[in-house]
């Protein structure tokens, strides 16, 4: 059986990590170099450094920062942020980066997920997508969650796994930061559907929400910020409780 894994998430604007809620009233993390060293030591699986404004802004995500966060962990490490072309992925993984994620721009050009994954292996290319549910339907925004778009979640989800996503990181608009738990419906429709691994995003505000994000939303991996950030949750007691609930990590 494949470990689940534990995912926290670096939201970066202007060099520091910042935390809101449901995609709004940002507020200070903290240091990115020093958050990634912290959970690297504290037995976090992944990282995921996202570059929040670099879309907004029309820039690439910061290489400098990139280098000091590689420097400094371990374990796997995915980034995103202004990623638009097979330059720009090099770029980074030059830097140090193991995995990139793409959002924007795979939406706007979805040839772009297949050129990526042809260049650099479908295990490196992360498609992220962040959507709310309006009316029942779970819409795809874009530009950090600013711009509502017609396409569907699932289809979405399905359309770059066949097109060479190697993993989805679906982040629930309408569960961003509220602590109340992962969108889990949406979170098992969307492993049943797909055959690459989910990663959870979205309303982490317990361990129990982890354990149902695992259980009942049936995901490979659960990302966090907040509760991480702010010292709510430790990384190490989280995968301990995992464990006693039969779900199998890395300790």
């Amino acid at each position: 059986m494949l470990t689940k894994r534990i995912i926290p998430c670096l939201d970066i604007k202007n060099g520091r990590t910042v935390k809101g809620v449901n995609f709004v009233g940002l507020r200070d993390a903290g240091d990115p170099v020093e958050l990634a060293k912290k959970y690297a030591d504290e037995g976090a699986d992944e990282l995921v450094f996202l570059d929040i404004s670099a879309t907004l802004e029309g820039r690439n995500t910061t290489l400098e920062m990139v280098f000091k966060v590689a420097e400094q962990v371990n374990i796997p490490f995915t980034v995103g942020g202004g990623i638009s072309s097979i330059d720009d992925v090099d770029r980074l993984l030059k830097f140090g980066a193991d995995k990139i994620s793409i959002n924007s721009s795979a939406i706007k050009r979805p040839e772009l997920i297949n050129e990526l994954s042809n260049k650099f292996g479908s295990q490196c290319i992360v498609v992220a997508i962040d959507a709310k549910q309006i009316e029942g339907n779970w819409r795809v925004h874009l530009a950090g969650g600013s711009i509502v778009t017609d396409l569907d979640l699932f289809d979405w989800a399905k359309e770059a796994e066949q097109r060479g996503a190697g993993e989805i990181l679906f982040t629930s608009m309408n569960n961003d930061g509220t602590k109340d738990g992962f969108a889990n419906d949406a979170l098992a429709k969307l492993s049943e559907e797909l055959n690459i691994p989910i990663i959870a995003s979205g309303g982490a505000g317990s361990i129990q929400h982890f354990v149902d994000a695992f259980n009942i939303g049936k995901s490979d991996a659960a990302l966090a910020a907040s509760v991480f950030h702010f010292k709510e949750i430790a990384i190490q007691d989280l995968k301990k409780e995992l464990k006693k609930n039969n779900i199998e990590v890395r300790l």
